[in-house]
């Protein structure tokens, strides 16, 4: 299907800048009674056709039709085709050499862009993974040391050790299942094929299900909701919204230091819903606001002793908001903190 929309696209584009090319030569022609410009502006059209189409078909395609189009309308003797004169003859084959290089030279600047784009992919893929290890060795090498400990020595430790050990266990476990999680909606939301299911979702409802699965995790963080008084509709893939604002969440306890209380807002705004996350913490490092959203640490060491996220569930919150038609942005705070900010486009009010 792409390799036919793709010929369809490049076949368009040879009929357009072919016809463009010989109306305006039969204006010149016409206006100024002289047609030493013609072979100049057909050259012109060939030229542009062989870097905006791909591979060398098309612009030989093109310097073919140009040699028959100046022979026929635009030499002696007039619409009729004469290939008997020497200048014709070395005129075709000029225009078809000088479109064989300009193929040649498009293709290969398409194919270094390619390379390079692929290059930067392949280092992102390298940083991510050693990111990801790095993250996924500290929670395995717990539940590894643990589960040893209670096996070697179940005897010897008493019930509340075991409990301890079990509780470290599991929530080393689920941090393990929200990894994979947010890493398979990456790879989910970077395929060409994905498909986002979108409902009408009620704001409130949306909200509700962040916060009462939040306070079930996290009971004492103390957390300030304001939702707009108008019944909201916006039709997005709740689950993977749902996603999002728990990252968000996650995120302001994890790495807000000094944190006292997150502040959730949500305010409408022309035809768009704008969330607002909010904390009073320490603040996003300057030089980290320019990647925070990649997935990346860059040039920051992190010891091997924290279990922290590495910004995966940040670079999965970008990607499903990209994937909603929207942009997830960052900044710090006047008086300390950090706001995450990004809106959805709310449903039609005559749209029931």
């Amino acid at each position: 299907m792409k390799e036919f929309i793709s010929r369809l696209r490049n076949t368009f584009l040879l009929i357009l800048i072919m016809c463009l090319a010989f109306c305006i030569s039969l204006l010149i022609s016409n206006i100024f009674d002289n047609e030493s410009l013609i072979p100049a502006i057909m050259m012109l059209a060939v030229f542009i056709i062989s870097l905006v189409t791909k591979g060398y078909r098309y612009g030989v395609i093109a310097s073919l039709i140009s040699v028959l189009a100046v022979n026929y309308a635009f030499t002696f003797p007039y619409f009729r085709f004469n290939f008997t004169m020497s200048e014709n003859l070395v005129s075709a084959i000029i225009m078809i050499i000088v479109t064989m290089i300009t193929g040649t030279l498009a293709t290969k600047l398409r194919n270094q862009d390619a390379l390079k784009a692929e290059s930067e992919m392949e280092r992102m893929r390298a940083n991510l993974l050693r990111a990801v290890s790095h993250d996924l060795r500290t929670p395995l090498t717990t539940i590894y040391g643990s589960s040893s400990t209670i096996l070697d020595n179940y005897d010897v430790l008493s019930d509340e050790q075991k409990q301890k050990m079990l509780l470290g266990i599991r929530e080393d476990s689920e941090w393990l299942m929200r990894m994979v999680e947010n890493l398979l909606s990456v790879t989910r939301l970077d395929s060409d094929n994905v498909k986002l299911i979108k409902s009408p979702t009620v704001l409130d409802e949306l909200i509700d299900s962040v916060i009462v699965k939040f306070r079930r995790k996290y009971p004492d963080k103390p957390i300030v909701l304001t939702l707009p008084e108008e019944f909201t509709i916006i039709s997005i893939d709740a689950m993977l919204i749902q996603q999002v604002l728990f990252n968000i969440l996650e995120n302001a306890i994890s790495h807000a230091k000094g944190m006292t209380q997150i502040e959730f807002k949500v305010y409408l705004r022309d035809k768009n819903a704008v969330f607002e996350i909010s904390d009073d913490g320490c603040g996003i490092p300057k030089e980290r606001l320019k990647t925070i959203f990649s997935g990346l640490y860059t040039g920051e060491i992190i010891p091997s002793d924290t279990k922290i996220n590495s910004g995966i569930g940040l670079s999965v919150c970008s990607s499903i908001i990209k994937a909603h038609g929207s942009v997830i942005s960052a900044e710090n705070n006047e008086k300390g903190g950090a706001t995450f900010r990004f809106a959805l486009e709310t449903e039609n009010e005559n749209n029931e």
